[in-house]
């Protein structure tokens, strides 16, 4: 199967990473850490502390998902940089021009995600 050209990638993948970026420092409150933004928010609350602590509990899950998301962009704009994009990284398998237009930091092909997803991993 003949390689894609990756400029349209590339520069989608860029411009997600900058919007990742920007919603997340604006979900920590800028500067601070979100730790630090969630503290002081949920300080000013009068919910229970059960509440607080469900509310922050959302917050880091929250963040680690945007730091996963993060990840995955900058590991295929590494594939990318390695000549390896749209291959899969599981089978090696090309990954359809199809699914990489709807998810450009897919690493796997459509058999081998799946493959994972019914194994409980994401």
């Amino acid at each position: 199967m003949k390689h894609i050209d990756t400029s349209e990638f590339k520069a989608a993948l860029s411009q997600q990473r900058d919007a990742l970026l920007t919603q997340l420092t604006t979900l920590r409150g800028g500067a601070v850490g979100r730790a630090q933004a969630s503290t002081e928010h949920f300080a000013m609350l009068d919910d229970t502390p059960a509440a607080a602590n469900s509310a922050r509990d959302l917050e880091f899950a929250l963040d680690a998902h945007d730091t996963a998301e993060i990840a995955a962009v900058d590991a295929a704009l590494q594939r990318i940089a390695d000549g390896r994009y749209g291959d899969c990284v599981d089978c090696g398998a090309r990954i359809t021009e199809a699914r990489l237009r709807a998810a450009p930091e897919a690493a796997r092909c459509i058999h081998c995600q799946e493959k994972l997803e019914k194994a409980g991993h994401s």
